[in-house]
């Protein structure tokens, strides 16, 4: 599921967007604030980022500006959103990196396919990316190599001995690089969804996963209240 972040500071714009896109099917995450909008992509790597021009304290233009700044982010799609309807405008926002640029107000099914597009373009250059870096069965994090096809785990040319659960943890951590993981999806993913057991069972997994990667590594990052992520 795309994951979708939509900042602008009119509180019907997030509604209505929150509403329409949530029913395409996206996993969408709102805010009124450019710099909580930061700490979000921080910690929560979105897949499109829908960003408002005007906002206080940091304007969206800055915040993309952050965004095309660091590679990191580079997999992150950014539509902008505003009332500027100036040439010059819209071409300093696709100079510095936005993907497209939508001026209000704006047609909710031609957004829906602006974002639809856009994210088909980013999965199919993240898809080749994949395959030119690594070849199509391996995932890798560092010196940290899980070879698909032989259900092995290598770090810096090492055999890890895993358990089928520990494997299917480090598979979907390393599927979702960069992103934050809940222990409740986890639990969906590797144990099923008829599983009724607590979220703790993932907490002694991960503590067991982290010893046999070697806890001074720190491959697992815990994101407190939320999950876990490899960076």
């Amino acid at each position: 599921m795309d994951r979708i972040l939509i900042i602008d500071d009119e509180e019907h714009i997030l509604e209505l967007l929150d509403f329409n896109l949530s029913l395409e099917g996206y996993e969408v995450i709102t805010t009124m604030s450019s710099l909580d909008g930061l700490d979000i992509i921080k910690q929560d790597k979105p897949d499109l980022v829908l960003l408002d021009w005007m906002l206080p304290k940091m304007s969206g233009i800055e915040l993309l500006n952050i965004i095309r700044s660091d590679e990191d982010y580079d997999d992150i799609a950014v539509i902008m959103l505003t009332a500027k309807n100036m040439e010059e405008d819209k071409l300093e926002g696709l100079t510095i990196g936005a993907d497209d640029y939508v001026t209000k107000p704006f047609s909710i099914k031609e957004l829906s396919a602006r974002v639809k597009n856009i994210l088909k373009r980013y999965n199919k250059q993240d898809s080749n990316n994949k395959t030119n870096k690594l070849g199509s069965n391996k995932l890798k994090a560092g010196d940290l190599i899980l070879e698909l096809d032989r259900h092995e785990v290598y770090l810096r040319d090492r055999l890890i001995d895993l358990t089928v659960k520990e494997y299917g943890i480090l598979k979907l951590l390393l599927e979702n690089k960069g992103r934050v993981i809940s222990r409740e999806h986890i639990l969906e993913k590797i144990w099923g969804y008829d599983y009724f057991g607590e979220t703790r069972t993932v907490d002694v997994h991960i503590r067991y996963l982290r010893k046999k990667l070697g806890e001074d590594e720190n491959f697992i990052d815990t994101i407190r209240g939320l999950g876990y992520k490899i960076k």
